[in-house]
């Protein structure tokens, strides 16, 4: 099957120029030869030929592989980058005027991959480049490991290692190094690095029908930059699978086309070709490293990810590996002011994973601190029978609030408010009962574990909101005064990450009265039983009103105001029933006390 492909682009035949237009604009440091569309050459903003000192470093090919060539120019890497048109090598003259527009009396290295049209017309153009007297070296690049040892001519294709051979010449030649040397450690880099890709999909050109040869649930190995068949077409495997396959084909010992044996050190570059998520480099690279350690042997020095040398849109990525010494690791971690190398990879990689921090309470207390006291005090009774009760009372309202919000929301409130329920109950047996405000601390831990949705999160919200306060504000026991500011702060700290307020038809519409009359009946002198018994009304009172409130948070915001008529907010009704049940409970522990 064939297709057009979609392509945000205006004429096809603009997209390298208009490329380039983008790129300069994008990065001050770059800037481009006004030769279009026949000379397409990105070049260093601060580098003129006639008196620049060092090397200059060029290379280039057909474009469509983005950021390479030219995304990889500027101080300590690429000199320029010769852009031909899109999987066609640039021309004589191109490669020509990229030479005489940088090339200073040190003369100018060409870095080329290995296809014949790149080798012939930078060939051609470094021949009439030293006619001119300008000194120039080649380098051919083919790292390419997924077909057989080639018998004819052709060798091996210049594929992702290119971009390392890259920085490796261009650190050289920053750090002052003659011609000479520079090109001897770019060719010796050359023969150290070992490429192969894998594929999903065909990459799709700009303005032409694209054939669909890989077809679903298949992959094809070892295909080229340019969308050219690879080795084999197979079933898709998981990405462990691929990446064992990869390495073993780069370091297979009877084509031995990399010199890396067990002991070797090695950079890993993981290429995406175009189309594949970042996510999906990062699982090939971290799957990659540990087998690279522990099936070859090797240690893993640098690991670069990302897209580097990609073929339009194609979907999948390329592996490449490279003997490393201390030399290349050198050239690799020189700064660069090019906008497409990777920063933050170097040599100081610390451990990969740390210990996940404990919390403070959990850190600085005992383990018998926090576990249940062997005897409760009277505070230690007061708080079991209210935790037990408002548990209980949720438990029982399941199906109710389970019924309320099919109606305005996902359906579940009870079944996620049962679970939290069970939590508490469930771990209460473990609860410092004696210690009021590591107790609520505690209960957040128990919400946070099992509850899912808005709900969970709310409610772990409310009780590290309340275990704050309590803890800045309490010193052994926990007065009424305290108990009243901590409901405050928490209805405080739901409404700011919530987004509600009053009003909203959200459990605040039944947590903010009960604190007003909390508060009021406090200072009104009211014994603290009676004072939350009070205000557990008001909590049940505001939770009823909902029912004629319009939904300005979560699910209930999308539906109609006739619906929300016939049934009460099941977020207001659970955080009533509860704070109601914990208020008689204690009521009833204040009247018959043990």
């Amino acid at each position: 099957m064939a297709f057009h492909a979609k392509k945000l682009i205006n004429d096809p035949n603009d997209v390298v120029t208009e490329f380039i237009e983008g790129l300069v604009e994008t990065y001050p440091g770059l800037q481009y030869l006004d030769g279009f569309p026949q000379v397409k050459v990105v070049l260093r903003a601060d580098v003129s030929g006639g008196t620049y000192d060092k090397v200059a470093v060029i290379s280039g090919g057909g474009s469509g592989h983005e950021p390479a060539h030219a995304g990889f120019v500027g101080e300590g890497m690429l000199t320029a980058a010769i852009c031909g048109d899109v999987f066609a090598s640039p021309p004589v003259d191109s490669v020509l005027a990229g030479i005489r527009a940088v090339t200073g009396p040190m003369g100018c290295l060409l870095i080329v991959k290995n296809y014949t049209g790149d080798r012939l017309n930078f060939g051609l153009a470094a021949e009439q480049a030293k006619s001119e007297g300008y000194k120039v070296e080649t380098v051919i690049v083919g790292d390419d490991c997924a077909l057989p040892p080639p018998r004819g001519i052709a060798g091996r294709r210049g594929l992702a290692g290119t971009i390392l051979i890259h920085k490796i010449s261009g650190a050289a030649a920053a750090a002052g190094l003659s011609l000479a040397d520079v090109a001897t450690e770019a060719r010796r880099a050359s023969e150290m690095v070992g490429t192969m890709g894998v594929a999903l999909s065909v990459c799709t050109l700009p303005g032409r029908v694209t054939p669909d040869r890989v077809g679903p649930g298949k992959m094809e190995l070892g295909l080229g930059i340019h969308g050219e068949p690879g080795a084999a077409v197979a079933d898709l495997q998981p990405v462990d699978v691929i990446v064992s396959h990869v390495l073993k084909q780069i370091l297979s010992p009877e084509t031995n086309y990399v010199p890396i044996t067990r002991g070797s050190r090695v950079v890993l570059m993981v290429n995406g070709l175009g189309a594949t998520p970042v996510m999906e480099l990062m699982i090939a690279s971290g799957k990659a490293v540990p087998k690279l350690q522990l099936e070859h042997g090797l240690a893993v020095d640098r690991v670069y990810t990302g897209s580097f040398m990609t073929s339009l849109d194609m979907a999948g990525f390329s592996i490449s590996i490279m003997k490393a010494d201390q030399a290349i690791l050198q050239r690799l971690d020189a700064a660069t002011k090019a906008p497409h190398w990777p920063v933050g990879v170097d040599g100081n990689h610390p451990p990969a994973k740390i210990p996940v921090p404990l919390p403070p309470s959990r850190s600085t207390k005992s383990d018998e601190s926090l576990g249940r006291p062997a005897q409760l005090n009277a505070q230690g009774q007061i708080l079991e029978v209210a935790i037990e009760a408002a548990a209980h009372a949720v438990k029982k309202l399941r199906d109710n609030l389970n019924e309320w919000d099919s109606k305005v929301g996902d359906g579940d409130c009870g079944s996620t408010m049962y679970r939290g329920a069970a939590a508490v109950l469930e771990d209460m047996q473990n609860y410092p009962l004696n210690d009021a405000t590591e107790t609520v601390n505690e209960i957040g831990s128990s919400v946070r574990r099992v509850m899912g949705g808005t709900s969970g999160i709310l409610y772990t919200i409310f009780c590290k909101a309340a275990y704050a306060q309590l803890k800045a504000s309490t010193q052994g026991v926990v007065t009424s005064k305290n108990w009243a500011e901590a409901l405050e702060a928490s209805i405080a700290a739901v409404s700011k990450y919530g987004g509600a307020s009053a009003g909203y038809r959200t459990l605040l519409d039944a947590l903010i009265p009960a604190s007003a009359v909390l508060q009021e009946r406090l200072k009104a002198g009211d014994d603290p039983a009676t004072a939350f018994l009070l205000s557990s009304e008001a909590a049940l009172e505001g939770a009823e009103s909902t029912k004629h409130m319009q939904a300005q948070a979560g699910r209930s915001s999308y539906i109609s105001g006739e619906i929300l008529a016939s049934v009460p907010d099941p977020g207001a009704m659970a955080a009533a029933s509860w704070y109601r049940a914990a208020a008689l409970a204690v009521k009833y522990k204040y009247q018959t006390p043990s």
